[in-house]
């Protein structure tokens, strides 16, 4: 899930410089837009296509961006036109109402790769996560296995600090850049970041526009083909690939000993259905589009998830996806997922 806490900072990048008078025109606007290859599409986007879920309706507005400059244009556009705007990587890990978003959504493309150092990588945001994961560990470098079964991108995993298989994101991280809205790039290093379970300080900052790249650094390994392979085979087992999922639905419970997939089958929900969602025979965290299924009905079997689990076991499970109101304002009009 992706769009701030203070922290010191190694270096700015310059300020991007774009129109923002009242003198400026719509056409001075568009001028810029198209030197920079910056079209926007107007109502003819469906959020569905975007998801992994294969759920949502259309947005108003759609463009997408391969690098910070583009990223910053778009956002300034959206600022001055008065755009609610979402910045979206892969759709892994979020829910699109079927009334779709009234504002502008931003497809992150930033996808580069490059190798600066013996197991130091610096990775473009809009990058596919398990790619990554699957690069590093075939070329020998450990750390990064478990991002092999993670759908999204490597912005969304730095975001979400994502893990699995004892491992995480901010393991690995060596210092992460961003931009901020009013312009500027910035760049974070390890030490002064505070990741959590499934949290990061990014989660919590008001001025981030979006993450543009992340550094890692591994260590080089002998088993690492060996572990990627216990992973993937562990995944192929457990979860149920190729179907329409948005990955782990909830988070599991801190200091319980057991999972939230774990509390969702004990209440005797494999299999339940609401509609045309259900929740996977293999895997109950992870929530299926099995059958058409609308926003509406994935949002029901998520209540009758969360109901049955509390009422059982008196626990109040907590989602790891997110859900994208068609309308409603979020904070600085912005949500990065």
């Amino acid at each position: 899930m992706a769009g701030i806490l203070v922290c010191h900072c190694h270096g700015h990048g310059p300020t991007l410089l774009l129109p923002n008078s009242p003198q400026k025109t719509r056409h001075s606007y568009m001028q810029l837009l198209i030197a920079q290859n910056l079209t926007f599409v107007r109502g003819q986007k469906l959020l569905k296509d975007l998801s992994t879920w294969g759920i949502g309706g259309p947005c108003n507005y759609f463009t997408q961006v391969f690098h910070p400059t583009q990223l910053l244009s778009a956002i300034r556009y959206c600022h001055d036109h008065r755009l609610r705007f979402m910045i979206i990587g892969k759709g892994s890990n979020c829910l699109f109402d079927d009334l779709g978003f009234d504002g502008c959504v931003i497809l992150n493309r930033m996808e580069w790769m490059e190798v600066k150092g013996v197991g130091v990588y610096k990775v473009g945001s809009g990058y596919r996560f398990n790619r990554l994961g699957m690069q590093c560990s075939n070329e020998g470098f450990t750390g990064l296995e478990f991002a092999a079964g993670i759908p999204g991108t490597v912005g969304g995993a730095a975001y979400m600090n994502a893990g699995a298989n004892g491992q995480e994101t901010a393991n690995v991280v060596e210092s992460i850049d961003v931009v901020t809205i009013d312009g500027k790039l910035q760049r974070f290093e390890r030490a002064d970041l505070m990741f959590g379970y499934r949290s990061s300080p990014f989660q919590r900052m008001p001025n981030l526009a979006a993450i543009v790249a992340v550094t890692f650094r591994l260590q080089s390994s002998t088993i690492s083909r060996t572990k990627l392979q216990q992973y993937l085979e562990r995944r192929r087992a457990s979860q149920p690939i190729g179907e329409r999922s948005a990955g782990s639905v909830f988070r599991n419970p801190s200091d319980l000993g057991i999972g939230a997939g774990e509390l969702i089958e004990k209440a005797g929900l494999k299999g339940f259905r609401v509609g045309g969602a259900m929740i996977s025979k293999l895997h109950a965290n992870f929530f299926i589009n099995a059958n058409g299924s609308t926003s509406q009905d994935m949002l029901d079997l998520i209540a009758v998830a969360k109901d049955k689990v509390y009422q059982k076991f008196g626990v109040e499970l907590k989602e790891e996806v997110l859900y994208v109101n068609p309308s409603k304002l979020l904070h600085n009009n912005k949500l990065v997922v």
